[in-house]
Parts: structure tokens; sequence; C-alpha cells
């Protein structure tokens, strides 16, 4: 009868799902985590079990349908399956990020009530405790690592292994309760409370339902033929909703298997021993990845140098339409499959990217030519677009039919129009239910037909293809009555690897200038091969010698914005290179590493006062967090520079 009844709603619920895949792969790997270098190894038959187990030990200890679990810590199994397991009492998960600090988590334990709590291991025990005093309502503490907890006392905790056993005992002695719970399930349920980054103020926490999350799984396995045999590295902030479709809602329509890197530190070398078949990174990833390439290059000796500089020269010119089997010259391909053997085979197998058959990026717009690169040499790298409230579920682009300047046609169940203002306008069963107690900002977002208002700027190509422009809110006009799209002019900046971050300012201006986030790891590598001493970032981005690497980064997206129609009067006359980096921890990016544009320019008031009042230099001092929770100044003379320009080249309406 539980067979029937399961195999009957397999697509209504996560742990209906859970149990199908128990029962008809229960051999098959479903999770893998890395620990001490071992790869650990979970079929669906042995997760299925896990979760029961901890199911059962959270009812005993009260947990209760409509109650919200916090799950904190990096990617893990075991913190998988507390979401799972959650879910199965009819309860909600509320991943939250496990960097952030622990008045940020306050906040968001406390909007959510939150009584009981997994976490990974004893840092994040600590966070909970030291917030005791902004939010006492944790009542119960289930910690996974064990590691340096042997002296905790407090009657809160509990080990995932002892609340396990606690659960096995009680399913023993309510053998029906379990089904009992799962049947209970309803599509409609909250599964999630995805806490949005707070870009503009207090986050917002995001309902979706179980029904919303494995529609929009459904469609991406569907779209791009995805089967129980993929392999996916799990390494996103669990409370990102990119995480939340990739790692648990596809795999669990899928069927294929996630793993776990064994931390941070590792993801790269992890990423290569795993091989994934199917990818997925943000473009600040990709960025980074590009900028390790282009370092170890300009290490190398000048044969492969050379060797290397060739064959992207072929790859750039033929390599995004062999992979989109397009025709190219036979000639063209004989040089690609040389350099496919020379360069990009070696390069994808060092990256572990070899195995890749379909990737993708989103979270942020990605530069073109970064797009380019990867596609040229041979990785399946698509754009995808989305938001927290629409499962990350809104266009994709389809295989043989990728552009470069958008994010594809809207995805399969998905209606996308644009308003009169160009705000991009969104309706399909991948929705939010509600943000968590706050009708009045679900009122605000979803209108009287049902349309997701994403506050997002675009256009409709002559295909239908999206083309995202910017946040509707970000996008203005110069004085002159140019369009200014920051994020766009930012993007642009971006690509070069001696840039990690960029804000770009011109709105109701006469001119467009911007701050420059110099990548100390590239910059730096630059300045020891021209034996330039530095003793810092703060000292690095002062020299006169990065000043000019900057500048010569600007001239090119200069050059290349005046030869674009709407975009060539936005050119950056004037920049200067902070003398710090932009951090999350400083509130001037979210845990997702996007500008709080409205935070920064009210910060650093004074130094876009500088560079629109013509002055050389700003001297400025800044308070900063370090990563021991201690604060201290930053303080530097910065140096305004000025930035090649070019005509723009007007184009006929």
């Amino acid at each position: 009868m539980i067979v029937e009844t399961t195999q009957a709603s397999a697509a209504q619920t996560f742990p209906r799902l859970l149990l199908q895949h128990a029962q008809t792969r229960p051999q098959r790997p479903a999770f893998r985590e890395k620990d001490l270098g071992i790869w650990q190894s979970w079929s669906w038959a042995q997760v299925n079990d896990e979760v029961r187990a901890l199911a059962c030990g959270l009812a005993a200890q009260g947990f209760q349908r409509g109650m919200n679990l916090a799950i904190i810590g990096d990617n893990r199994p075991r913190l998988y399956w507390a979401m799972m397991a959650a879910q199965c009492l009819g309860g909600v998960a509320v991943p939250l990020y496990q960097d952030a600090p622990a008045a940020d988590m306050a906040f968001v334990l406390s909007n959510a009530e939150v009584a009981f709590a997994v976490v990974e291991d004893q840092e994040q025990v600590d966070k909970l405790f030291e917030l005791k005093a902004l939010y006492p309502g944790i009542a119960h503490i289930t910690y996974d690592d064990e590691r340096g907890m042997r002296h905790y006392q407090q009657p809160e905790l509990n080990s995932y292994a002892s609340l396990q056993e606690i659960g096995r005992a009680y399913d023993r002695a309510h053998p029906d309760f379990f089904m009992q719970q799962v049947n209970a399930g309803r599509p409609a349920d909250t599964a999630v409370i995805l806490y949005t980054s707070g870009t503009t103020g207090k986050p917002k926490g995001v309902c979706q339902s179980h029904a919303a999350l494995i529609a929009a799984a459904t469609g991406c396995v569907g779209f791009d033929h995805l089967t129980d045999h993929e392999d996916i590295l799990s390494y996103l902030p669990m409370a990102w909703v990119g995480d939340n479709l990739f790692s648990y809602a596809q795999a669990l329509v899928a069927g294929f298997t996630v793993n776990c890197p064994e931390s941070g530190d590792t993801v790269m070398t992890d990423l290569r021993e795993i091989g994934p078949t199917y990818y997925f990174a943000p473009p600040r990833v990709f960025e980074n990845i590009l900028t390790t390439v282009m370092i170890r290059m300009e290490d190398a000796g000048r044969l492969k140098r050379n060797m290397f500089r060739h064959y992207m020269e072929v790859a750039r010119r033929v390599g995004a339409d062999i992979l989109d089997g397009k025709p190219v010259g036979l000639i063209d391909r004989l040089q690609y499959r040389l350099g496919q053997l020379c360069v990009f085979g070696p390069l994808k197998n060092v990256l572990g990217l070899s195995r890749v058959r379909v990737a993708y990026t989103a979270g942020a717009a990605i530069g073109p030519d970064l797009f380019r690169f990867y596609r040229s040499i041979g990785i399946n790298l698509k754009q995808f677009y989305g938001a927290t409230e629409t499962c990350a579920y809104v266009c994709l682009q389809p295989d043989g039919h990728i552009k470069f300047d958008s994010v594809g046609p809207p995805a399969p169940g998905v209606e996308v129009k644009l308003a009169d203002n160009g705000e991009v306008l969104v309706r399909s069963p991948a929705m939010l239910t509600e943000y968590y107690k706050r009708p009045d900002a679900t009122a605000e977002v979803i209108d009287a037909n049902g349309y997701f208002h994403t506050g997002d700027a675009g256009i409709f190509d002559s295909e239908g293809h999206l083309r995202i422009i910017d946040r509707a809110a970000d996008v203005g006009k110069l004085v002159s009555g140019d369009m200014f799209a920051p994020n766009y002019i930012e993007n642009k900046l971006k690509f070069f690897p001696f840039i990690k971050e960029a804000v770009a300012y011109g709105n109701g201006r006469n001119e467009v200038c911007a701050f420059i986030n110099i990548d100390i790891g590239a910059v730096g590598n630059w300045a020891e091969r021209r034996g330039i001493a530095y003793s810092g970032y703060t000292d690095l981005a002062g020299k006169e010698e990065t000043g000019e690497l900057v500048a010569e980064c600007i001239e090119k997206v200069n050059a290349d914005l005046a030869s674009e129609a709407l975009m060539g009067g936005t050119q950056i006359h004037r920049f200067l290179v902070l003398h710090k980096e932009l951090d999350p921890d400083d509130d001037e990016l979210t845990r997702t590493r996007k500008v709080r544009r409205p935070f920064i320019a009210d910060k650093y008031a004074a130094l876009i006062e500088a560079l629109y009042s013509g002055k050389r230099s700003q001297y400025i001092e800044t308070l900063v967090k370090f990563e021991d929770g201690r604060q201290g100044m930053v303080s530097a003379d910065l140096k305004i520079r000025e930035a090649k320009t070019f005509a723009a080249v007007r184009h006929a309406a």
C-alpha cells in the first residue's frame, strides 16, 4: 500500500520523490562527500534510511508540521538530509548563509521564528549561542561534526548521530508515523524559505512550495535531457536559490549524484577528482578560473605562451560555431582539433571540466568575452535567468542557439512579458507563494494578473531571446540623455583578470566615473614579475603602476562602448582604485556578492564628490571588520585618474 501511494504521488513533494528513488534505484549513488581525503558514498536507499531516522528524531524532540528548521553550514550531505527530514514532517527548511555574522543570522532566525536548528560544526554552534541575547528562541541545536564539542554541556545541544538514534527508537515505537507524515504532505505546502540578499534593505523570506521547486526542476531536467547518471559538485551556499534548484530540487527530480567537497579551500581539487557532467557557477567563479589560467600562462615558457595564444585565437574565431554545430571551414576545423589536443583538452582536464556536458551560469550578468572564452574551448556553458522568487527559473538558452548578449527565450511553462517601462514580468508555476509574514511586500511584486515584477529591465530581440540590461531601479540617464546601465559597464570591466569589482556612477551626471577593486592575486602576480614590491592590498592598489594597468583596461572598455549604439555616451571619464576590497562583512556586498549600490554611494560619498569635482586625489579613512570580529581603520590618499575616451559611433535609428 505504501509503495502504491508513493509512486502515485511521486512528482508532488520532495519526500515522495526521495522514497521513489529509494524504491526504483536503491543502489545508485545519491550523495558523496570527501572526508579526510577519501570520498564517502551513500545510495538512495541509505539516504532514505538516514532521513527517516533524523525525521523521527526531530519529531521526538517536538518538531511539528508547519515549524521552521534552520540549516547552517557548508554543503554537507547531512544538512541536505536535514532539509528532507523537515519536509517529511510537513516542516519548512530555512537555510542560512554559513559565513554570515551572528547579527545577520539573528534577523532571519527571529523573522522565521526558528526553534530548531541543524548546523555543521562548533563554529556555527558558537554563533547560535552568541546570538542568544538577540534571539533566545532556539530550543534545540543539532550538530553534525563532533570535533571540539566534547565539553559542551548545554541542554539545547544534541549530536546528529544521537538524534538519529533517538529517531530510530521512536520509529520502532511508532512504525506508521513516518509514512503518515509523508502522505499528509501536499504539493502546495511550503518546502523552503529562502531569504533575499537584502541589496536595498532587510532580507525578505521567499516561501517556495514543493510544487514550485519541482516544476522548475522538472522543466530544467527535461530541457537539458538530464538523467540519473549526472554528477554535480555542490559547493555554493545552501541558502542561495541556485543551490536549491541544482543540488536539491533537480537531484531529487532526476535522481543524479550530488558531490560535496571537503572544504571551500579544496573545491578546485575536488572538482578535478569528480569531473562533473553537469556544472553550475556564478560569473565570479568563472572569472576567477580564467584569472588563474591567465596568471599561469604569464608564468609559462615562451613556447607554451605562443602556442596558447595561437590556438586561443583559433578558438575565438571558430570554437563557438563548432560547439553549436555550425559550418566551419576544413582548415579551421583541423586547426581547432590540434588546439583541442594541445591546449583545450589539457586545460579542461586541469580545470576539472573535461566531462561537463552542460554548464550554467547565473546570479549576475556574465561578460560576453568571458562567456565566449569558455564556449570557444568546447565547454557547453549557457546562461539562465531567474530570481529567488521564481525558483531561478525564467529563461534558458537552448543548445545550438546561444547568444552571448542574451539569456535565451522563456523556459518551458514560463510566460514573460515587458511592462511599459521595460521591466521584466514573469508568470509561471515556479513562483513564490508569498514573502513570509510580509503580505504588503507580496502585493507589491505580484500584480492582479499573477505576474511577478522582477525589478529587472530587459528587451526581446527579433528571435524572442531576452536581453537583461540592468536592474530597473539602477538604469538611469546622463545629462546628455544617454541611457546609463551601470551593471552593463561593470561587467565589461570585470572581464579583465586584474579587476575584481567595479562600481559605476553617472545617473543624472554629465559623465560616468567608477570605483575599481583590483584582484590581489592577478595584480600581485603581475607586480612580482616586474619587481614591484608591495606590503598588502592597500599598498598595491595605490601604486602608480597599478593605476596605469587599470587605466589600460578601462581604455579598452571605453573603445568597446564607443562602438555600441546605445552605450557610446557612457564611457568612463574618471576613476579611482579603492584602498580596500568591497566586502560582505562591511555591508558593501550581499552574501551572493552583489553590489549594494546605495550603501556604497552613501559610505563613499566623499569619493564620488571628488570624482566629479575635478580633484586629483582624496584622502579617506574607512572602518573595516576583520575575520576574527575585530574592527580597524584603513586609510589612504586615493589618486583620481583620467581615462581615455573615444568618439562614439552613432547608429541610425
